[in-house]
């Protein structure tokens, strides 16, 4: 059977939803599937244990897209109050006291071009996440697919969170100094500190930006891949049929 052809079939086998099931386990199915590997190479079907994990590299890696995607366009992070990227620890905590002295405005500025610098860092993270996927190995994969609801998530921020971050890192200084969010909170302090009683900030805006767009990040990370898990048909077969085509 040719390459693609053998991936279509994979595909469509481990995604497919039976008539008459309201919910396929996609886990469940793969791990079944990696069960009936038969002499330690291929299934009962004709399908070799690498092709099935395969097919788990193709759900995640639209999966990862999905994210991506998502938090990297105007409003991912600005517009969703789950994720939404609040002011660092101190100007948050005051946050009332310096309404009352004028600088509400400043505030709610500095917080809006703090989270577009994360719309703007985020795309960063696609090739990353293809790499990692790419060279996921076969133990990976089964571990991944015998593990808690969120193992997978779990995997790629444990290698993930520092490449990530230092890859988001420079763009977001970049755009933060370019919308004037550095010489917003520049300012912001100056008046900050004049003020008594007030607590201490963190004053490192660039590092908190990207701390919290990594949890932004691997919290969606989590949703889509307990979409995969729960309904992956829902979710990803359609993607899935663009990528692929839907001929044999």
């Amino acid at each position: 059977m040719p390459h693609m052809t053998r991936r279509r079939f994979l595909l469509t086998l481990l995604l497919a939803v039976p008539a008459g099931q309201t919910q396929a386990n996609w886990w469940e199915r793969a791990q079944d599937l990696l069960r009936g590997v038969t002499g330690g190479s291929t299934t009962t079907s004709g399908l070799t244990q690498a092709e099935i994990i395969d097919g788990l590299r193709e759900a995640l890696r639209i999966g990862t897209d999905n994210v991506v995607s998502r938090l990297g366009a105007p409003g991912g992070f600005l517009n969703d109050p789950r994720i939404r990227i609040p002011l660092p620890y101190g100007l948050n905590r005051a946050q009332e006291q310096l309404s009352r002295v004028g600088l509400s405005g400043m505030l709610d500025d500095l917080e809006v071009r703090m989270n577009r610098a994360a719309e703007a860092a985020t795309p960063r993270a696609r090739a990353l996440f293809v790499n990692a996927i790419r060279d996921m190995s076969i133990q990976d994969a089964q571990s991944i697919l015998n593990g808690p609801d969120d193992a997978a998530t779990r995997y790629f921020e444990s290698r993930m969170r520092e490449p990530l971050g230092t890859e988001m890192r420079p763009i977001v200084d970049e755009t933060l100094s370019d919308a004037g969010a550095v010489r917003v909170h520049d300012d912001l302090m100056r008046r900050y500190r004049s003020i008594p009683f007030l607590p201490e900030v963190d004053t490192d805006l660039s590092g908190h930006v990207v701390d919290r767009a990594l949890d932004g990040v691997f919290h969606y990370l989590a949703v889509e891949e307990a979409a995969i898990r729960q309904d992956p048909a829902r979710r990803t077969t359609e993607l899935l049929r663009k990528v692929f085509g839907s001929g044999g």
